[in-house]
């Protein structure tokens, strides 16, 4: 219990203390005009109050993530614990805050753009594929998971089938109204939901007189029951609530509806911490009320969602418990509207399809849709490995995309260069060690291979970076935030 109830303490101080250093060395600009009010369309760029925003930032980057991560990350035992904490406080707040907070000085530009801007050209292309595919298999997962899950406490009659029918659906309809319809109207209610879930869960977990682990000595261990090692499957098995390019995804969203930058530490470092102790209450639960054997043979035979359900009805009954499920439903429908809203936008601004008109927008909205249904017939096991791999790559170029944005600005860029090295690590050697890579398995080569291939792509970063320093001058819109109204904005 002293680790759970320390690890939330340490997530909450670093929101107050590291959030704040974050907040400063960015720079923020409270009496500079938001993308929200100089781009209004009363669509996509639409000014909103400091709670809905935060509350739309949480519930879009939250869907399982948090729930399924922390549940299968929890097999590692209390070792997840480290990763969450310091992830989150160190990695994905910052990760978060970042590009949510370039985007905004940029027109509320998504990724592809940014790193167009600040990475070069031809980085655009490579990062518009990454950011489409990741938004597709999150948006499919986030059909799947809550799916699953509603199925779990519906008569028998309303199949899977029928169920994801009705999510699609919903989803279509929320896309093409305005996001203050959308979300701004719907989210708050949702948000609730969740909060309430989320404390009765963690409420009951302490006050139950269940035996949480502890980290120590001798939990600082690799649990895993079947072997697999600790790195690097652990940093992409629990991704949302530690660091996940999704949000990367989603922050710009937020950027479009902002009013002033001194919101930026709440709605997107804050949001990020709370996710972090959504993370921290599910990994308790799930190491608290079973052993390593019996949670992996749950997960692999239904799912994180089984998982889900029993903690649920063991901690809060069969009434309650279902409220909770609801809670966790919630999530992953919020995150898989937002991943297909986002979707939309990047794949409009890609083919330059102006969003202006209903035609327009379903022109780009339903082969999308269609892609996706057809995606949900694929294992939710293997889509949730693809989806892992695409998200922590979208992180390390949202990570070198910020870090260069604070090195061209003269600002400490080490708080996001030192993560960003790191899940670069991973990443390269999660690609040369699992059959979705190279398959090579993890060996002493399979870590200096990656560790030559780390260095060399970080020398290349290092040097294109001096050489674009070099040719600015003071004046340069790179230096100074400086563009054209409306110059990302497939809306304008």
């Amino acid at each position: 219990m002293i680790t759970l109830l320390g690890g939330i303490a340490l997530l909450i101080l670093g929101y107050f203390v590291y959030g704040k250093y974050i907040e400063k060395n960015f720079g923020i600009d409270p009496d500079r005009t938001t993308p929200a009010e100089a781009l209004r369309d009363g669509y996509d760029f639409v000014p909103m109050s400091k709670s809905k925003n935060a509350i739309i930032q949480l519930l879009n980057i939250a869907g399982t993530g948090p729930i399924f991560g922390p549940i299968m990350g929890a097999l590692y035992g209390p070792v997840a614990y480290i990763w969450i904490i310091v992830g989150c406080i160190l990695g994905g707040a910052v990760h978060d805050y970042m590009l949510g907070m370039i985007s905004l000085r940029n027109d509320g530009a998504h990724l592809p753009e940014l790193a167009s801007k600040y990475l070069g050209k031809p980085v655009k292309h490579v990062v518009n594929i990454f950011s489409m595919l990741l938004l597709m298999l999150v948006g499919t997962v986030f059909v799947t998971s809550p799916a699953n899950l509603i199925e779990s406490i519906t008569p028998d009659w309303l199949t899977l089938g029928v169920i994801i029918g009705l999510i699609f659906m919903y989803y279509l309809i929320s896309t093409i109204l305005p996001i203050d319809k959308a979300m701004g109207a719907v989210y708050p209610y949702f948000g609730a939901i969740l909060i309430i879930s989320t404390l009765a869960i963690g409420l009951s977990l302490i006050f139950g007189g269940h035996s949480i682990p502890n980290l120590t000595p001798g939990t600082m261990q690799n649990f895993n029951p079947e072997g697999t090692p600790i790195f690097p499957a652990l940093f992409f098995t629990i991704s949302c609530g530690a660091l996940s390019g999704f949000h990367a995804t989603q922050a710009p969203m937020v950027s479009r509806t902002s009013k002033n930058e001194k919101e930026g530490r709440f709605t997107f470092y804050g949001m990020m911490i709370a996710e972090g102790v959504i993370a921290m209450i599910w990994a308790a639960a799930s190491m608290s009320l079973f052993d390593g054997q019996t949670l992996s043979q749950m997960i692999n035979n239904g799912t994180p969602s089984l998982v889900v359900n029993q903690v649920s009805y063991m901690l809060l009954g069969s009434v309650f418990g279902t409220v909770a499920i609801i809670g966790v439903i919630v999530l992953p429908i919020s995150s898989g509207l937002s991943a297909f809203r986002s979707l939309r936008t990047i794949a409009a601004d890609y083919l330059h399809i102006k969003q202006d008109t209903l035609k327009k927008v379903l022109m780009v909205t339903i082969p999308l849709y269609i892609i996706s249904l057809i995606l949900t017939q694929v294992d939710f096991n293997i889509l949730w490995r693809y989806f892992n791999w695409a998200n922590q790559v979208t992180a390390v170029i949202s990570l070198l995309v910020s870090t260069r944005y604070l090195y061209l600005k003269n600002k400490n860029y080490f708080v996001t260069l030192l993560p960003g090295i790191f899940m670069l690590y991973a990443c390269v050697v999660y690609i040369f060690s699992e059959p979705i890579g190279l398959g090579m398995g993890l060996s002493r080569l399979t870590y200096i291979l990656s560790l030559i291939l780390t260095i060399g792509i970080m020398i290349l970063y290092w040097e294109t970076g001096k050489k674009q320093k070099r040719s600015l001058d003071p004046s340069d819109e790179l230096l100074n935030d400086q563009l054209p109204i409306g110059t990302f904005s497939s809306n304008n």
